[in-house]
């Protein structure tokens, strides 16, 4: 049963392809404090059959027509990645609040220009990092935050699976495309090292910092077989503690993914599904201090309409900000750049001395 509060934040939606259909549309319409008062998209006949599906109270062809909307409070921007630094600076400049799908960019400086429109515009941005919207996660957080001390060491994997499509293909509905959709110039998958590390690398990084902080410099190797690729980060945080990020695309074995953290007070261990199952990661979190272990539930695993009803909290309520901010999303582009120099040197290179593009 969904419940709605009274007030709600007007949400406009630019781009109704897979990513919206798969999450962003179903999480306006049922978010407790957001409707999906828009849509828009190029494609006449993606957009009329988005519009039937799911009814929103305005759709527009033309991104600048919505954002002219007095009425339209927020865009999510869940376009292809190029599209998101430029869309998301419109939005901004037109006063509306921007929940942009990540990575927030393809460089540094994209990244730089979000963060100046974003000071300059005083509204909010948030990133899609909808990772830290799991409930498990979110508790684990809580743990390191408020009772473990110390932060000694991180191990952290995303491997996606060579079985992925298997498993979601069976569970989600087919998305619905168009010949006339409006794509990037060029190929995104043409570099694959680039692509992967875009697609799958920012939430691998973003955790990381989830629970760590800030990244000051790594180390990176790379190995590609049999069509397969592997980077193995050794990464140094601000706070001192060290950290080994494996990023695996794809292995022969079902979807892997998790961390084990260790503190001064206990320590954490984390599974974490593959995002389509809507389920909450399982954590056990270890307190030292009576050797007992708990395991949160996180019932609501629903990590993409819980972002959009946190960026919601915070702009009618004035609640504190949960998600990953621009500056974050700038700290995670950053970082995969620095992943990408470190495996061309085989050095270890500090996060602060790179530009330029991941």
């Amino acid at each position: 049963m969904i419940r709605k509060r009274e007030r709600r934040l007007r949400v406009g939606v630019l781009g109704c392809g897979p990513i919206a259909q798969f999450a962003h549309l179903e999480s306006c319409v049922k978010a407790e404090n957001a409707d999906l008062y828009a849509i828009c998209d190029a494609a006449p006949d993606l957009l009329a059959h988005m519009a039937a599906t799911y009814e929103p109270q305005r759709t527009f062809a033309d991104y600048d027509a919505m954002l002219a909307d007095p009425d339209l409070e927020a865009v999510i921007v869940a376009t292809s990645d190029a599209y998101h630094v430029p869309m998301s600076i419109k939005a901004l400049q037109a006063g509306k609040h921007v929940l942009c799908e990540k990575p927030i960019g393809v460089s540094i400086e994209e990244g730089e220009a979000l963060a100046r429109a974003v000071d300059a515009s005083g509204k909010i941005l948030q990133v899609g990092h909808m990772k830290r919207f799991d409930p498990a996660l979110e508790a684990a957080r809580d743990f390191v935050r408020d009772d473990m001390g110390e932060i000694l060491a991180l191990k952290a994997w995303y491997c996606d699976s060579t079985h992925r499509y298997t498993n979601t293909d069976a569970i989600q509905p087919l998305p619905v495309s168009s010949k006339l959709a409006r794509r990037p110039g060029g190929n995104p998958k043409a570099d694959l090292r680039q692509y992967f590390m875009l697609a799958h690398g920012s939430h691998l990084v973003d955790t990381a910092r989830f629970f760590c902080g800030d990244i000051v410099a790594v180390r990176a190797r790379l190995a590609t077989r049999f069509g397969a690729y592997c980077w193995f980060v050794e990464t140094e945080f601000a706070n001192g503690a060290l950290g080994h990020l494996d990023l695996t695309v794809a292995v022969r074995m079902d979807w892997h993914e998790g961390f084990q953290l260790y503190g001064e007070n206990g320590s954490v261990v984390a599974k974490t599904f593959n995002p389509w199952y809507f389920r909450s990661s399982e954590v056990d979190i270890f307190h030292e201090k009576d050797a007992t272990s708990r395991r949160p539930l996180g019932a609501d695993g629903h990590f993409f309409r819980r972002q959009l009803e946190g960026l919601a909290d915070t702009v009618l309520d004035g609640a504190p900000m949960r998600g990953a901010d621009v500056h974050d999303g700038l700290a995670s582009i950053r970082a995969m750049v620095a992943i990408a120099r470190s495996v061309e040197s085989g050095e270890r290179v500090e996060l602060a001395s790179v530009t330029g593009a991941v």
